[in-house]
């Protein structure tokens, strides 16, 4: 236990902060250490031993360190010697850049994109283009907080709608005009998927256009993985495909298709792009071998879908409320952030390492222990994480905690 206290006075070598951002740390960050969080971090508990069960990976294909990337990766070292680090707006079509980006965007069912430094900036510096003051903005309450941070950047009328309410969204279009669909395909915090075609549908009816974040499909989902958006036959209706590369690919990187006739608008208008240096050649020649792997993962693909419904199950048969959600992702919401720190005590006490998601990353009181899983876990792995569920159901009592209130609730309504 770590009890903080923030230092108000100069000290030998720091000066002292203004008294108004003293009293927002304060009340934003040192009363919730020491009063919710107990003097301990909510998000770092425990180091993973070497027999850990380590489900807070987004390489859900276990593509890390495979030959072929590795060795792509040490050929660009040792050849590059002269490259020039620059703005990606300065990159000419020999670069290598340049051929990724077409290559992707040939695999997603578009002729062209740009690849970032991130899926942050990927989504943040697309949004910024494509959409301004006269664009409303109709964006899923659960789409990744890159999303909402690109429509505030454009300045946007943004229209939160209920998560995958397609009549809530029909509802707004038609008070506020067409505008702009964000969505994610499959919800980073729930493993719950959109109904992409009834939204789809929706944008073309409403006169909107739409964009559709595929940072947990691409690669997962589709033929070859090409991700959900071709899979359902959409890529050629779907106006903006985004992806992070840091989940199925593993690397550190983002993109988006854009026309090929919008090419040099985005290059003069997206700050993410004019103000940050491109990727490495090591990097790119990494992506570069990962989308040749990834294309070639079907049993991977397979092994990972038949985890998710098996380790689901295991789930709900010990009480835990993970109905929210179908895919890789599972979300164990214990809601208020003292109980959740219970749950990651209990896990990581039996070997088994989530990822905490708290505000901001969720809605206050819906705290998470975010479980992601691979293509590499065993069966044993999978066992373990079974049994600990069920050690650990009457200690939590899953049943009782509010999302399954809830679920209860909008059951009886329903009937």
């Amino acid at each position: 236990m770590e009890t903080l206290e923030l230092t108000r006075t100069p000290t030998a070598i720091n000066p002292a902060f203004s008294a108004h951002l003293c009293d927002r740390i304060e009340r934003d960050f040192i009363q919730r250490w020491n009063q919710q969080w107990g003097g301990r971090s909510l998000v770092h508990g425990r180091d993973p031993g070497s027999n850990a069960v380590r489900l807070n990976s987004n390489d859900y294909l276990s593509v890390t360190g495979h030959p072929a990337i590795v060795a792509a990766q040490v050929a660009a070292i040792r050849q590059d010697g002269e490259f020039v680090i620059q703005s990606g707006s300065f990159l000419l079509e020999s670069h290598p850049v340049r051929a990724f980006e077409k290559k992707m965007a040939a695999w997603i069912g578009k002729d062209d994109g740009v690849l970032c430094q991130s899926g942050y900036a990927a989504n943040v510096g697309l949004l910024q283009c494509i959409a301004d003051e006269q664009t409303p903005v109709y964006i899923d309450m659960l789409a990744h907080t890159s999303l909402w941070e690109g429509a505030r950047r454009a300045n946007a009328p943004t229209h939160p709608f209920r998560h995958n309410d397609v009549d809530h969204l029909r509802r707004l279009i038609g008070k506020h005009g067409g505008g702009l669909v964000v969505v994610d395909s499959v919800y980073s915090t729930t493993g719950s998927v959109a109904p992409l075609t009834d939204l789809v549908d929706l944008a073309e009816a409403g006169g909107c256009m739409i964009l559709v974040d595929e940072s947990h499909s691409l690669g997962t989902h589709g033929p070859g993985g090409a991700g959900l958006c071709v899979e359902l036959g959409l890529s050629s209706r779907v106006h903006f495909i985004t992806a992070s590369l840091a989940k199925a690919f593993a690397g550190r990187a983002g993109y988006f298709n854009i026309p090929t006739g919008l090419r040099n608008y985005i290059l003069s208008t997206s700050h993410h792009n004019i103000f940050s240096s491109c990727l490495l050649p090591h990097e790119v020649a990494a992506l570069n071998a990962t989308l040749d792997v990834i294309k070639g993962c079907d049993a991977e693909r397979e092994r990972l879908h038949r985890h998710s419904l098996r380790m689901r199950q295991d789930f709900i048969d010990q009480g835990f409320p993970v109905h929210q959600g179908t895919e890789q992702i599972i979300a164990l919401e214990a809601g208020p952030e003292p109980d959740t720190l219970v749950l990651r005590d209990l896990l990581e006490e039996r070997g088994i390492f989530g990822a905490v998601f708290c505000a901001p990353a969720t809605a206050r009181n819906r705290s998470i222990v975010r479980l992601t899983l691979s293509a590499a876990l065993t069966d044993a792995e999978l066992d373990h994480v079974a049994e600990a569920a069920r050690e650990i159901a009457p200690l939590v009592k899953p049943w009782d905690w509010p999302v399954a209130r809830r679920a209860r609730g909008a059951a009886t309504q329903a009937s």
